[in-house]
């Protein structure tokens, strides 16, 4: 059984305007699914429909077996981890308020031991950490906080949208080691929208392109690069100008 599953699945605006048409896509469980896509093409409201934080026009989401309509949708919600670009951390919480705030809304006090064990795992110390405020982390810190309350509740699927786009090269790399390895030992299902193609080949098994809404690739990560579809090219070749032009130079 699936993860997630996307069956026939459109989304329309009320002005009529089309933001995915008809996709059909299968997620398994534990595997790392990249989206790839320029702005606008249906990233973004692709993942929304997991959560319900939209619902289709047309076709059926289903989340293990289920249709999503027929999950309640708070419960849906706390059970699916969400991690965006800009963490969305609260201000005037600590950072160990703000990691144990999902399970919170649900009626259940996490441990300290429990919150430390969460933000070790991301890559913080939590004696340092814990108790400080989100002004007083750096970018990649708050991205690993944001992290670490995902994971809070012991979500089984992950939603990731453009995680780590607002963080510097160094940085993002970073996170992307520590995640990687992270989703190696706890075999979450996860659902990572993003533009890099260099992070998607190096974080998810499977790539999945949107152009205009439409699935028009969906391979393994390992056969992006190789793919002869039109739109595959022109997105490997677009990330590829710089060492491209590299590689001409050094061979004149």
């Amino acid at each position: 059984m699936a993860a997630i599953e996307f069956r026939d699945v459109s989304v329309k605006t009320a002005e009529g305007r089309v933001l995915l048409d008809r996709v059909s896509l299968s997620l398994e469980e534990g595997t790392t699914t990249a989206v790839l896509g320029r702005s606008g093409s249906g990233k973004t409201t692709l993942l929304r429909l997991v959560n319900r934080m939209l619902d289709p026009t047309s076709g059926t989401v289903f989340i293990r077996g289920k249709e999503c309509e027929q999950h309640n949708v708070i419960a849906l919600r706390r059970g699916i981890g969400y991690v965006i670009q800009e963490t969305g951390l609260f201000p005037h919480f600590t950072v160990t308020r703000n990691v144990g705030l999902v399970p919170e809304l649900s009626g259940k006090h996490l441990l300290k031991e429990k919150i430390h064990e969460l933000l070790d795992q991301v890559g913080l110390d939590a004696e340092k950490f814990a108790q400080r405020y989100p002004h007083q982390l750096s970018g990649g810190q708050r991205q690993r906080v944001g992290l670490a309350r995902a994971l809070a509740a012991g979500p089984s699927i992950l939603l990731m949208d453009e995680p780590f786009g607002a963080l510097d090269p160094l940085t993002r790399a970073e996170m992307q080691d520590m995640l990687r390895d992270l989703l190696g030992r706890l075999k979450k299902t996860v659902l990572l929208v993003t533009h890099d193609l260099d992070e998607a080949l190096y974080l998810a098994s499977r790539i999945v392109l949107l152009e205009e809404g439409r699935v028009v690739t969906d391979v393994a990560a390992e056969d992006f690069l190789r793919s002869d579809i039109p739109a595959a090219k022109a997105y490997a070749e677009a990330f590829r100008r710089g060492q491209t032009d590299h590689d001409q130079e050094q061979g004149e």
